[in-house]
């Protein structure tokens, strides 16, 4: 209960306070890419259920001569490199968090096609709401292997308390300035997923 009233105090003054950013990264992605202006996904919430999630669109929708999508790389823009160092990406989830299917702390929602892949530790992250940033995000982001993300989500799903989110939340504060974890070391978001061997 409590979390949750903190959720929805924050992400209403942030909303309002973070309203002329908005509108200026909008218009930066109309004036770069066109719209539409979001990134709209699928993605599992609390006990796997299914949720639209919001973003800034960073890609284009640039397709191969088959009508394939191009790869991330070739479709990550140069505005969209600077949304997503910034994690200004993520400011529209704030709304996921008022609608109650995210929290601003906890695991991050990832594929649907991940969904049959985890092992029976690795489904423990959907045992809480999903969260716009996580223990696994200032312990590296996508710069720590699958393996690694799911421990320290798993780690943060036995021992959340209220004080230990506002420890994450401190520290992802630093890490927005630092942009550090933003890639792997091999793909400029992250690799994925395809199943643990332990």
């Amino acid at each position: 209960m409590l979390k949750r009233m903190f959720d929805v105090v924050l992400v209403l003054i942030l909303i309002v306070f973070l309203l002329p950013v908005y509108m200026i990264v909008s218009l930066l992605i109309v004036i770069t890419m066109g719209s539409p202006i979001l990134f709209k996904q699928k993605r599992p919430g609390k006990d796997g259920k299914i949720f639209e999630i919001y973003k800034f669109r960073t890609m284009t929708d640039e397709t191969d001569e088959k009508g394939g999508l191009l790869s991330d790389e070739k479709r990550l823009t140069k505005m969209g490199k600077f949304i997503r160092s910034t994690s200004l990406d993520e400011l529209p989830q704030l709304f996921n968090v008022l609608k109650g299917d995210m929290s601003f702390v906890g695991p991050r929602p990832l594929l649907v096609e991940y969904l049959p892949l985890y092992n029976e530790k690795q489904k423990k992250r959907h045992n809480v709401k999903p969260g716009i940033t996580g223990w696994a995000q200032v312990n590296g982001r996508n710069s720590i292997s699958w393996e690694e993300k799911f421990d320290y989500d798993v780690w943060y799903v036995e021992h959340q308390s209220f004080l230990l989110d506002m420890k994450i939340l401190w520290m992802t504060f630093l890490k927005v300035f630092d942009r550090s974890g933003i890639s792997s070391d091999t793909s400029v978001t992250i690799e994925k997923f395809k199943g643990s061997r332990r």
